[in-house]
């Protein structure tokens, strides 16, 4: 179960193929080039245990690397290719990355990088050079496709932010294993999700996420083909359905109702038969979106419920959805347990925070303090949602503990946007949350008690808006400001913010979407 197995059985095979270009890189071209990334990665002097860093669109050179790191013992770094320079920086500093890869197409924020990662050994661009990097290319092809003697896995840290506003590294508790050892999210994608050789996988979303990043691992672990798209667009997706007779795939709400939203004519014009399995997660899904995406696609929808931490995923396939609608499924890795806010297990049906025991083992890099309060004093660890477990065992989402907010299936975690606004000299108080959105499940939200209430209106939040833009990906910032003459705060300087968010999903039975 590794690209190095495929490309002697099946060198000539697509392990991959770029939707927009049709470049193709087969399992022979995959197996030579990660070898030579591996080699390279020797002879920079990095070791097993060392870190990396990626910073790039979805690219064709992209598994290379990460499959040279995988090899070669390291710890690879996906960074969002949204995020801005200082975001990058701050990023890149923290896992420790001792080597760093970028691309043209991202040069106006390499360009500021360059003098900003100092403890960056060796800093790489593809498709061309700016000053302050080297030739990937050049310095890959310079390299052996013979196999490094010391093989040994290496696995990613993705970045999940949290309350504290900085992104913080997941970093997976492992034991050294060979390269082509067994995992459980293999156990899942080839016995529940069928996939093997035959697979033909649609990935449309960005690779530096961890779900697609692992899964299309999985896919070319087990032999299978993906089929990348640079951008998600609906029809083009349902187009390459068609034309590579894609069997499985993995997708966020945002892209049903996007797909939901095409005319009709459109919808229809395309065969999507060969589809077998579709998998979703990143965020709930609306009931009546996933009732029409079934009768469409028919009943081979999967969802999860899992995070980049990795410590338990629950799981169900259309027939149990259902009969329980608006469940995230049954725990398949770890067990799951409600609790109260002092940490007492609550009984069936009742709400509260969801903790999985028994579950795989993890740590926030360089955050001794988030990774203890992610633990419940019996050891079970939590991605602080609030959900029940009904009476088949099935889980149901309600809250987000930590206000985290999922937009188009992304996870945005308001402190980052509080911090930035707070420093602005207008600016008293601010509160940032999630608020309903009918295409991307949630929207950001600020609110904003102004320094001189005579300053509140359009001009000030426009002002505003600009200026988290300035400092943040644009996701991150507030798509509207309301104002305030005070925020709800305790004496002792606790903000209520669940008071003002409550007012935007009055009405609604759940406070996620």
């Amino acid at each position: 179960m590794h690209p190095y197995i495929h490309a002697q059985k099946h060198p000539d095979k697509p392990a991959y193929v770029m939707a927009a270009t049709g470049e193709t890189v087969t399992y022979r071209q995959l197996d030579d080039q990660s070898n030579r990334i591996a080699q390279l990665f020797r002879a920079a002097g990095l070791r097993p245990g060392d870190h990396i860093a990626l910073f790039l669109e979805n690219h064709p050179r992209f598994f290379e690397i990460c499959w040279g790191a995988q090899r070669s013992g390291l710890i690879y770094t996906a960074i969002s290719s949204r995020l801005t320079a200082p975001e990058v920086e701050y990023i890149v500093a923290d896992c420790g990355a001792k080597l760093f890869v970028t691309s043209r197409y991202l040069s106006d924020r390499a360009a500021e990088l360059a003098p900003l990662l100092k403890g960056v050994a060796r800093r790489y661009m593809v498709d061309g050079v700016i000053p302050g990097y080297e030739s990937w290319e050049d310095a890959v092809a310079a390299q052996p496709a013979t196999r490094i003697a010391d093989e040994t896995a290496g696995h990613d840290m993705l970045y999940s932010s949290g309350t504290t506003g900085r992104p913080k590294g997941v970093l997976p508790v492992v034991e050294p294993q060979p390269i082509d050892a067994d995992n459980p999210l293999l156990q899942i994608t080839s016995k529940l999700y069928g996939i093997d050789e035959n697979t033909v996988y649609l990935s449309p979303a960005p690779l530096y996420h961890a779900a697609p990043l692992r899964f299309n691992m999985s896919v070319m672990r087990l032999g299978g083909t993906v089929i990348i798209m640079e951008h998600f667009d609906a029809e083009e997706y349902l187009r390459l359905v068609e034309k590579y007779r894609a069997t499985h795939t993995q997708v966020v709400p945002t892209m049903f109702v996007r797909f939901l939203k095409l005319p009709e004519e459109v919808r229809r014009k395309y065969d999507v038969s060969s589809l077998k399995c579709a998998i979703h997660a990143a965020a709930p899904c609306p009931i009546p979106v996933k009732e029409q995406m079934i009768d469409w696609w028919g009943p081979i929808l999967w969802e999860y419920y899992a995070g980049t931490e990795g410590n338990g995923l629950t799981l169900c396939n259309s027939a149990e959805w259902l009969a329980h609608k608006g469940t995230v499924g049954r725990a398949i890795i770890g067990k799951l347990k409600i609790c109260d806010d002092e940490g007492n297990e609550l009984p069936q049906g009742q709400p509260g925070t969801i903790y999985f025991a028994e579950g795989r083992p993890f740590e926030y890099h360089n955050d001794a303090t988030k990774t203890a309060e992610s633990r419940h004093p019996k050891g079970w660890s939590t991605l602080g949602d609030v959900g029940y477990v009904d009476a088949d065992g099935f889980l149901h989402l309600t809250d987000r503990k930590a206000f985290m907010i999922i937009s188009g299936g992304v996870n945005i975690y308001p402190q980052e946007c509080e911090n930035l606004l707070i420093n602005h000299p207008k600016v008293m108080d601010c509160a940032v949350f999630g608020v309903p959105n009918p295409d991307f499940g949630e929207e950001v939200k600020a609110v904003v008690q102004p320094r001189h209430w005579a300053d509140a209106g359009p001009a000030l939040a426009e002002e505003l808006i600009a200026y988290c833009k300035q400092q943040l990906s644009a996701i991150k910032c507030p798509r509207s400001i309301d104002f305030e003459p005070e925020l709800p705060r305790h004496p002792t300087g606790k903000l209520y913010k669940r008071l003002l968010r409550d007012r935007y999903w009055q009405g609604r039975e759940s406070k996620i979407m």
